[in-house]
């Protein structure tokens, strides 16, 4: 069975955007113009798509099961029309990454400025979430992940710094009024601001010196969501309400105004630096290509396959 294409965009716009008028200002159409596609879709397949209410829509069992089949392919669809863009002429279209809240936070101001100046006709949509996602599935060109959350079969690409570091520190205030503490160990009698993982798991404060690993599991007053509300307890620590741990780049400026003292630095742990990821499986789009390229020649390095 044959459906137009225009129609099945219009359906995967209006599930992804959970409504109509959303959905119109995304797709620069009218809501009025989605749901004549749709109601030409679900004639056409005998079978209701959507649900409808005055507060929301929602994709009906059949239309999850179409919205889920038809996300990937539609995206190859537009990898092939985009990759067009790179014959012969500046790349044009649009780049959509899935990436942390710390490489959106700490890695991407020093790239993407940059980058849109070199590439005016490239629209940049960046997604920042703590927990992994398949890029594919969720119509993402590619990702930005560490190397212990990449997907397999994907080519990886270094991107930003090559080494960070996990740093400990506490405000002035705090330190005269409860003391400097000289081992991890000490942690657990001080007040520390913790962090949760998506998946609900409390992450585990980790130091190593000279080949001795330590690890700490403190208390404190203050719990946030890795990444997204990290911002709020870097303020609590400002603010002399305990000790923090977290990317040694997110507390930098604080040490250099002296909101901040950096803690136990010889046991700070290094680890990797984060890769831009992609399937090596479809066309490259133009403008994924043009990405790809910028970074490469920032640090003339090379595609790698994650084993």
């Amino acid at each position: 069975m044959k459906a137009d294409l225009r129609d099945l965009n219009a359906f995967v716009a209006v599930a992804r955007a959970k409504g109509f008028r959303d959905a119109a200002k995304a797709a620069g159409s009218s809501a009025s113009g989605l749901s004549e596609a749709i109601r030409r879709l679900e004639t056409q397949l005998g079978v209701r798509l959507l649900h409808r209410t005055t507060r929301s829509v929602m994709p009906t069992e059949a239309g999850q099961r179409l919205l889920e089949r038809l996300g990937p392919a539609l995206t190859e669809v537009e990898a092939s029309l985009d990759a067009i863009n790179g014959i012969g002429v500046s790349p044009v279209g649009s780049l959509r990454l899935n990436v942390p809240v710390g490489v959106a936070r700490l890695v991407l101001p020093a790239i993407v400025p940059a980058f849109l100046a070199a590439y005016p006709d490239i629209r940049l949509e960046v997604t920042a979430e703590t927990s992994p996602v398949d890029i594919l599935a969720g119509g993402y060109d590619a990702g930005i992940r560490y190397d212990d959350r990449l997907e397999q079969d994907m080519i990886a690409v270094p991107i930003g710094p090559r080494v960070q570091r996990f740093a400990i520190a506490a405000s002035p205030d705090y330190l005269r009024r409860r003391g400097r503490p000289g081992h991890p160990r000490d942690l657990l009698e001080h007040a520390c601001l913790r962090d949760r993982f998506a998946s609900g798991a409390l992450q585990v404060w980790e130091f190593e010196r000279e080949g001795e690993v330590v690890k700490v599991d403190p208390s404190g007053p203050l719990i946030v969501r890795s990444g997204t509300t990290i911002d709020l307890a870097v303020e609590m620590a400002i603010a002399h309400m305990g000790i923090i741990y977290v990317f040694e780049d997110w507390l930098r400026p604080h040490f250099a105004t002296g909101a901040l003292e950096p803690l136990l630095e010889p046991w700070w742990q290094e680890f990797s630096g984060p890769y831009l990821y992609y399937s090596g499986r479809r066309l490259v789009p133009a403008p994924l290509r043009a990405f790809i390229d910028f970074i490469k020649a920032r640090a003339g390095r090379t595609d790698i396959v994650p084993g």
